[in-house]
Order: structure tokens, then C-alpha cells, then sequence
């Protein structure tokens, strides 16, 4: 069986919220800051076990605009200057089925790295972007 494929996106602005409904019947939403926090890219995950940046402020991060990625993913655009996720079909849609399981392990690791969910992101060194 191959893995289900998007059928609609839906940017709500308001909720802050990606409403993706996939051809076997889900329809999931998924809250922009979970996304933010739980990016894909290199710059949230690092290259490897223990590199991950354990993001934080972004409760209230929106979403300017998608790009389409071929034909398997999206490239969020994250008005905190964030752009470098890319979102295939298959890790949206295993987020939007494992939402629990995604915000427990986000509140893991606040809690491993003393930190709390709203407290702003350090600016990084070198550097006078604050966002990432």
C-alpha cells in the first residue's frame, strides 16, 4: 500500500494551524508552533544524535506562505525568519496522527535542557539573527 497523499492544505491564520486532508479520509491540524519546534531542517534537528537546537518562543509563530517541494512535501515559510524545513507528505502526516506523541517529546526536551516553552530564543553566535 503506498503512503497516503494530500488531497487539500489549508493555511488558518487565525488558529494558527495546518488543516491537511490526505486521500484515505484524515483530516489533521497541525498548530504551526508544533511544526516550528519539531522542523525537519538541519538548523532544528542537527546532523545527528545530540545536535538538535531545542527551539522555544514560538508559541505564537505564523506562517507567511508555502512553497510546493516536487512532488512529495511543502517548504513552510515561518514569519520568525525560519524557511529551511522542508515537510514531506509522510512526516506531516505522521505528525498530524502523533500529535501527542510529538508535544510530549517537544516538553521532554525543554525539560532536559532547563528551559521553558515561552522564554525567547538566544541570539546565535556570531551571528544577529535571534530567530532560529
Amino acid at each position: 500500500m503506498s503512503a497516503p497523499t494530500p488531497t487539500a492544505l489549508t493555511l488558518h491564520q487565525a488558529s494558527r494551524q495546518l488543516e491537511i486532508s490526505f486521500d484515505d479520509g484524515q483530516v489533521f491540524h497541525i498548530p504551526f508552533e508544533l511544526m516550528r519546534v519539531m522542523s525537519p531542517s538541519a538548523e532544528v534537528q542537527g546532523h545527528g544524535p545530540g545536535q538538535e537546537t531545542v527551539q522555544t518562543g514560538k508559541r505564537e509563530v505564523g506562517i507567511s506562505g508555502v512553497a510546493p517541494v516536487g512532488h512529495y512535501g511543502i517548504q513552510p515559510q515561518f514569519d520568525d525568519g525560519h524557511e529551511s524545513g522542508i515537510f514531506t507528505w509522510a512526516y506531516l502526516y505522521e505528525m498530524g496522527s502523533q500529535q501527542t506523541a510529538f508535544w510530549a517529546r517537544y516538553e521532554a526536551q525543554l525539560k532536559a535542557n532547563g528551559v521553558d516553552r515561552d522564554r525567547p530564543m538566544p541570539p546565535k553566535p556570531g551571528s544577529a539573527c535571534a530567530s532560529h
